[in-house]
């Protein structure tokens, strides 16, 4: 058995917009940089045993105050990072409808094959991240994990967990920098807490659902 502690990253002035990031490399603004700190408070003291994250700054510049607090060195891992969205990264939600909104329709009927012309199908960014998460897992057996990645990441591990198909509505919050955990025994996920945010003085949930 594994325990997992999922963090998304700090707010960046892209979420404060709703402007869509993907893979596009924003880092964090003064609030998300006070949540990172925050969330370091959270966790000095605890037992971790190792400490992952997304390659995209706006991560390792969440990760870097808590690895710092416990004494751990940052595993990069590039398959953390977000779902590569396409014609739609650096635009708002709102500009995409006008702008593209055959794709949009797609987009908000999860179509499962739909990759933005170029980006990342939902099919295989649920492959990719489960995959990613589930191997973290195998490699730290019986160990306490932090890892630190994207709202769609957490989106597509409470679905693998939960058993919610592609075309289930989100009906769970992901608010930047919350606490989240899951236990991971083999092809047994549980989910243990969701969305906390006491941590936080402010957070937010910008995806769409």
């Amino acid at each position: 058995m594994t325990m997992l502690w999922l963090i998304r990253h700090g707010e960046t002035s892209w979420n404060a917009e709703g402007r869509v990031q993907g893979q596009t490399d924003v880092p964090l603004s003064e609030v998300g940089h006070a949540q990172a700190r925050a969330v370091a408070a959270l966790f000095a003291g605890r037992r971790i045993d190792a400490l992952y994250s997304s390659d995209l700054q706006r991560v390792t510049q969440t990760a870097q105050p808590a690895a710092q607090a416990l004494g751990l060195a940052i595993r990069v891992e590039p398959l953390l990072r977000e779902r590569h969205y396409g014609m739609f990264e650096t635009l708002t939600y709102a500009e995409v409808k006008v702008r593209h909104p055959e794709e949009y329709a797609r987009f908000r009927a999860h179509d499962p094959e739909f990759d933005f012309r170029g980006g990342e199908g939902l099919r295989a960014f649920f492959e990719r991240s489960v995959a990613c998460l589930a191997g973290i897992a195998t490699r730290h057996a019986g160990e306490d994990v932090l890892v630190f990645t994207h709202g769609g990441v957490l989106d597509m591990a409470y679905r693998h967990a939960k058993r919610l198909g592609f075309a289930t509505k989100r009906d769970f919050e992901i608010p930047n920098a919350a606490l989240n955990q899951i236990e991971i025994a083999g092809d047994d996920w549980r989910v243990l807490a969701w969305a906390e945010c006491a941590h936080l003085e402010t957070a937010i949930d910008d995806l769409p659902d």
